[in-house]
């Protein structure tokens, strides 16, 4: 089993904050979404990013990471778990297949994750939490779906000792709700019977998603956009989970300012609304021209705009 050095994917130093580790995932997420992009090798980068950005978000699998990173591992090197792993997989047999937002990319995370952490986004070393048994044999584990699905309603399949399923997911299931498998779970129900299943309960959590961030049932999304269309108004597609809208942005916007999509949110009663929060970005000029444009406005504008 081979170390990661999730610091390293993401581009972020090791003592980087919460909020640099947002940016620098939804940047390299835009970047690497195998339905936009056009790189060599972007799934398995968009892969990458996603499993490295799971494991630092947790404060909790952070410092579980940060205790085995200190040990002096490189990536490459080869890691040896102690008897059992890290303490993940706990009991029941349970293996997710990863669901990546967009629909676009699926597949689980690498060995070094679900040794570290244990299978399905659970954990295990660290104290993360893991599929583990529960009075009367009943097994819990954490089960992340992808915005799209918690929007649309749909199935996942998860494998559950050596058995496939097409888990129904209601749509607009919220974080913390349980979905039930009856005698799924682990042994151990005390109603007598020998060898008796108990129940796989599943809590339904958020799948990060390199577009939107969630608010309750309203969703939230950056959307950069270039100075003159901050300051002249623009209509732009804004992609929402429904699919793209039109999004007619004022004339003389500033960054940050908040743009409401009314019902684009997450389904419920009432449902959701999607913020778009815009963010203005100069673009790095690729010719004469455009250099000589940025000249002309620098001219226009003068050095004293920031005082205006």
């Amino acid at each position: 089993m081979q170390f990661k050095d999730y610091y390293e994917t993401l581009g972020v130093e090791p003592s980087a904050g919460e909020a640099e580790i947002k940016t620098a995932y939804r940047r390299l997420a835009r970047k690497y979404h195998p339905d936009v992009s056009k790189e060599a090798g972007a799934e398995e980068t968009f892969k990458a990013v996603n499993e490295a950005y799971e494991a630092l978000r947790d404060p909790q699998k952070r410092q579980a990471y940060d205790q085995l990173r200190a040990r002096g591992y490189r990536p490459g090197d080869e890691v040896q778990p102690p008897p059992g792993g890290f303490g993940g997989g706990g009991p029941g047999g349970v293996d997710f297949e990863e669901i990546f937002a967009g629909g676009g990319a699926g597949g689980g995370f690498s060995d070094f994750f679900e040794s570290l952490f244990g299978r399905g986004r659970g954990g295990g070393f660290g104290g993360a939490q893991g599929p583990r048994a529960q009075p009367r044999g009943d097994t819990r584990a954490k089960l992340a779906v992808s915005l799209e699905t918690i929007y649309e309603g749909g199935s996942v399949r998860i494998s559950v000792n050596n058995k496939t399923f097409d888990l129904r997911v209601p749509k607009g299931i919220r974080p913390g709700q349980m979905i039930r498998l009856a005698g799924q779970g682990g042994l151990g129900r005390p109603d007598g019977h020998a060898g008796a299943h108990g129940d796989l309960l599943l809590e339904i959590e958020y799948a990060a998603h390199p577009q939107f961030e969630v608010d309750g049932r309203n969703v939230i999304h950056m959307l950069p956009i270039a100075p003159w269309e901050a300051a002249l108004g623009a209509t732009i597609s804004v992609p929402t989970l429904g699919g793209p809208v039109e999004l007619k942005i004022p004339a003389n916007s500033e960054a940050g300012r908040k743009l409401r999509l009314r019902g684009r949110g997450l389904p419920g009663d009432p449902s959701g609304d999607q913020i778009v929060e815009l963010e203005v970005l100069a673009p790095r000029p690729h010719s004469d021209e455009q250099h000589q444009a940025y000249e002309r406005m620098r001219e226009a504008f003068g050095d004293d705009w920031r005082r205006a």
